[in-house]
């Protein structure tokens, strides 16, 4: 009896998700933030492709460095900055949503001079794991 126990044990915790080949999961906030942080701190546009759709895949690579993504994708080139998220439109039922729109806010120089913006994003749950899938037009 008490190796049926243990057996049903090891079987119960076997069937959690696989974080070890594709990491972490992580939440809007998370791929948000890794995406931009990619683009405009670290300007690695293959570091930045692990966070988006691959239709998106596609574009990022097509522009071949970060400083292009943030002239042709994203409208605003920048230095020195520093991110934080501003709204996400998820709330109590983030396990069942499907699509998460997230604003990010960016402090850092344009042309040398202060600036604050942000940019709007659209994230896809693909599976267990959350991509972006658009950034939407400025307002």
């Amino acid at each position: 009896m008490r190796i049926i126990a243990i057996f049903c044990v090891f079987f119960l915790f076997g069937c959690g998700p696989d974080t070890s080949k594709s990491g972490p999961i992580l939440s809007p906030e998370d791929v948000s933030l890794g995406f931009f942080t990619a683009i405009y701190v670290d300007k690695d546009i293959k570091k930045a492709q692990l966070y988006v759709s691959d239709p998106m895949k596609e574009v990022i690579s097509h522009y071949h460095i970060a400083s292009s993504v943030q002239r042709h994708m994203l409208n605003l080139s920048m230095t020195n900055v520093t991110l934080e998220i501003e709204e996400i439109d998820i709330d109590f039922f983030r396990k069942s949503a499907q699509d998460v729109t997230v604003i990010v806010k960016m402090h850092g120089l344009k042309g040398g001079s202060p600036w604050i913006d942000d940019r709007t994003i659209r994230l896809h749950k693909n599976g267990i794991k959350w991509q972006i899938a658009e950034i939407l037009p400025e307002r």
